[in-house]
Order: C-alpha cells, then structure tokens, then sequence
C-alpha cells in the first residue's frame, strides 16, 4: 500500500524557504539544506548589506559560500519521490495564479477550501475551521472558492447583498431597501434563486418533452408516409389489376365476335359461290330451245332459297366497345368524387397535426382580438327572399312569399360564411329584430336539414326575450343577450364559446367537443330581422 510521508519526514526534507521538496538540494556551513535556486535568491538579496546568512538560524559569513550540491539528500529525495513517501504537491496545497487564496494566511498563501458569502472572505481548510466550531459562524453561507466575493458587496452601503428586488431586477443590501428600493417588491436573494432554479428545471422538463415529442412526430411520420405509400400503392395495383381484367375481357370478346363474323363471312361467301354458280346455270338453261330440258333442269335450280344468315347481321357502326369506355369513364368520376370529398379530411388530419406548448385561451377582448377573422356570407348557400349588403358581410330578411315557406324546413337552414375556419378564429355579429340565429356548420350540411335538429350545425338563437342554444337538441339558457355577440373558435381544441359584448364580455354558452372537418360561419334571420358579421380593426 502506498505510504504517506510523516509530518517530520516533510519538514527535513523541504526547504524552509519555497516550502516544497528539495530541488538540487545543498548544505550551507551551518548545516542547514536548501534548494540551490532558493538559497542563491536570498543571497542575491543581501548583496547590498555585504553579509549573508542563514534564513533559519541567521548565522552570518563573512564570504559567501561556495555552494555544492548534496548528493546524499538528492538520492534520498529522488528514492522517496520513486517509493511515493512525498508530501502532495506544492501547487495542490498553495494557491497558484488560477487559484482562491486563503484571505487570512500571510506569506505564501494556502488555496481556499471555501468561500463565506457572509464574512466575505475566503478561507483554507486550517482557517476555515472556526466555521465549523464557534455557533455564530455555523450559520454562514459556505460555497465553493470564489475570487468573485466583492460583487456580493453593495458599493453604496458596503453590506452583503442579500436581497433581491424583484422591480429593478438586482441585488441590494437590507439598507439599499430604506433608500432608492423604498416599496419595491423584494425577496431574500435565495428565495429568487430558488425560483429561477425552478423555471430553469421546468423549462428542462418542456424541452425534454419537445425533443421526445420531435422524436415521436418524426416516428409517426415516418410510420404514416410508409403507410400511406403502402396503402396508394395497394390501390394503385388494385386499378392496374382491374385494368388488366378490363383489358383482357375486352380482348377475349373481341376475339369471340370476331371469329363469330369470320364464320358468318365464310358461309356468306359460300352462299355466294352457290349463288353465282347456279346464276351461270339458269343462264345457261334459259338459252335452251328444248323445252322438255329446261323442265327437267329447273327444279334443282330453283332449290335456291333466301341466306338464312344475312337476317342475323346486325351492324352498329362505331357503337361496339363504346359503352365500355363509358361505364370505365363512369368509375373514373365516381373515384374522383370520392377523392375529393376524402381529400378535406385527409388534409385536414395533416394540418391539424401540430405540436406546440399550449398557448392560453384567451379572457380579454384584446386577446381575442388578435384571432379576428373577416366573414362575408355566401348567398348561394339560400334560396329565399334575403337581402344581402355591406359586401355581403350583412344579410337581411323580409316577410316570406307563400311560395317561399312552401319547403318549411330548409327555410330554416342557415346562410353559410365563404371562409373556411381552422385553427383559432374570432368573429363578432351585430343582430337587431325578432330574432336571429348565429352559429357555425360543416359544409356538407343537405338542404333539408334544418339548424335545430342535426349534428352538423352549432347555433345560437337570439331573441329579444330568450335565448336558446342547438345542437341535436334545444338547450335553454339563462338571461337575455346583447345586440353584439362574440364567436370564439378552437379547432384543434374543440372549443366554441359565444359572449355578449357590451362594456364587457360575458360567456354565453361554450361548447367542447370534436370537430372532424373544417367549419363555416353562418347566420338565419327571421321576418324583418338582420344580423351583420362586423369587419374587425
């Protein structure tokens, strides 16, 4: 086991004067070890009194001596470096130009063990004793060396800065807060940074979170778009598959027709052979004056009778396959039909994806201002006597023709916005009369649907007594609203609230819920009523 040098060992074998093993070391007259370089310094020193001594026992020389080295305490020194019986280091126990040095040693200083935040001082481990022992001291605040002590110091009342004002964003002294930090709002500098310690924790834990959820969205994408190409690619096979069947169906009719001719054509041709041959004959037997061989003759010639074939021959010029191309063409527009009506959910699913630390919801005016969004209603979306104006921003109603109730529950379907609404949106309607319905609905919604009684259409009905909300059912609400109603939409969240507006905003009714597909703003007046979708500043 490696030895420890002994207290006695260290003190014969150091020079007095660097404190550390002896270097080539030499023995003065007085018996007396030195490393060379040290005891040539101090003389060099004395040169100006003309004497030199010894710095332990001060005895003088008239001359200064010749110095040589002590080969005996070389080897001793070089054989205890080599079995490891040495002191630590001298740059491990003094303080070098890098290092804290002990503010109380005095010559060559010791590093500093700590440091006290309250003294303010740093100490080595024999001085900083007293902080462990005396009670008073025990209650200081010991930290690492630190060669920053004074900026704990207040320049203006030279006390320790304890305080943190949270106002001014500094650190202060208890009598900085009698003076220029009067009524600030202050706490002990370790309560501050405890809090920032805690943000800092927390804000470690959020972007532990955001790279796990980088590294979740980057897996599922990755997972979706091989999916994806896996699921287009079985489709695509699958038409090539149908493809190939239509062609190959094709090909074999058409090989079965056309032989089925090439045998009519052959018998056809036959007949006319036939024809044509007995044609020569009558010729010929007409020609003869023998009238009892023509009679003889005539039968087997007028055997001939009309092609049982050509009553079979139907022709249809350019009409054979056509009605193929027509029904393939007919799949085709029915699969783009379906890819459009597929393709708003398929991006929306996509554009809906969206990691973010959540933002608040809004509770003040302004903040729902900042998710205003212009609507302008979209006549085509009604059939009735409706009157649009401000650019189509305002729609009014006037009292129905007999001709124009005739369908009463599409006259109560509502007049849908142009815009498309995701994400957060903000809207605001102004509405005056007997009453109006404010809400928002898919696009998909059929005429015959009508706002009270479907699952597609969020709405609020306001009247000048009541007020009533729909959605599949009638939901009755409290109070009565003001001409000025607030329509708040989270998409993502699924959140759709209503508020009065007047001086303040107050919640009407809110909604949580799920939405599957983009929404659209949508407004029903009743006779004489109008509502207005206010164009935000």
């Amino acid at each position: 086991m490696e030895q420890k040098m002994s207290d006695l060992e260290q003190e014969n074998l150091s020079c007095s004067i660097c404190l550390d093993l002896l270097k080539d070391p030499v023995t003065i007259p007085c018996g007396h070890s030195y490393c060379m370089n040290c005891i040539k310094d101090h003389w060099n020193g004395e040169e100006q009194r003309r004497t030199h001594s010894c710095p332990q026992c001060r005895k003088t020389f008239r001359r200064r001596p010749g110095l040589k080295k002590n080969i005996t305490l070389a080897a001793l020194v070089e054989d205890l470096k080599k079995t490891g019986l040495q002191a630590d280091p001298a740059d491990h126990c003094y303080a070098g130009p890098e290092d804290v040095a002990c503010d109380v040693c005095t010559g060559r200083k010791m590093k500093a063990a700590k440091s006290c935040l309250f003294c303010p001082a740093s100490y080595c481990r024999d001085h900083l004793q007293p902080h462990y022992d005396a009670p008073p001291l025990k209650k200081h605040k010991l930290v690492d060396p630190s060669k920053n002590l004074q900026e704990n110091i207040c320049s203006h009342h030279d006390e320790v800065m304890k305080i943190f004002c949270r106002t001014d964003q500094q650190c202060i002294c208890y009598l900085c807060l009698m003076d220029e930090h009067k009524g600030h709002e202050t706490v002990s500098a370790a309560a501050e940074r405890t809090e920032k310690q805690q943000k800092l924790q927390d804000q470690e834990k959020d972007l532990k979170l955001l790279q796990q959820e980088v590294e979740a969205i980057n897996v599922s994408a990755d997972k979706a778009v091989e999916d994806s190409e896996k699921i287009f690619t079985e489709m695509i096979h699958l038409i090539q598959k149908r493809s190939s069947d239509v062609k190959q169906q094709i090909r074999s009719q058409q090989e079965t027709e056309v032989s089925r001719v090439k045998d009519l054509q052959e018998k056809l041709e036959q007949e006319i052979t036939e024809l044509k041959r007995k044609d020569a004959e009558m010729k010929q037997l007409s020609n003869t004056e023998d009238h009892n061989q023509f009679l003889h003759n005539y039968p087997s010639l007028s055997a001939l009778s009309e092609s049982t074939h050509s009553s079979s021959i139907n022709i249809r010029p350019l009409r054979y396959f056509e009605d193929v191309t027509a029904a393939v063409s007919e799949l085709r527009d029915k699969l783009q039909d379906i890819m459009r009506d597929t393709w708003t959910n398929i991006s929306l699913a996509i554009t809906e994806v969206k990691v973010l630390l959540s933002e608040p919801e809004p509770t003040t005016r302004a903040d729902f201002l900042k998710y205003s969004q212009e609507i302008t209603l979209d006549p085509n979306t009604t059939k009735f006597n409706l009157v649009f104006s401000k650019g189509d921003r305002k729609m009014t109603s006037v009292l129905p023709k007999p001709s124009d109730v005739s369908d009463t529950i599409s006259y109560y379907k509502l007049v849908l916005g142009r815009e498309s609404l995701t994400g957060r949106c903000y809207w605001e309607v102004k509405w005056r009369g007997g009453g109006v319905v404010i809400g928002v609905s898919y696009k998909n919604i059929s005429t015959g649907e009508a706002y009270e009684f479907n699952d597609k259409t969020w709405s609020l009905h306001c009247n000048v007594s009541f007020s009533t909300f729909f959605h599949k059912t009638v939901t009755m609400l409290p109070g009565l609203v003001s001409s000025r109603i607030g329509v708040y939409l989270n998409h993502r969240a699924g959140i759709l609230s209503f508020y009065s507006i007047s001086e303040t905003m107050t919640l009407i009714h809110r909604v949580q819920t799920t939405f599957t597909q983009p929404l659209y703003a949508g407004a029903y007046v009743q006779g004489g009523s109008s509502v207005e979708f206010v164009k935000m500043k």
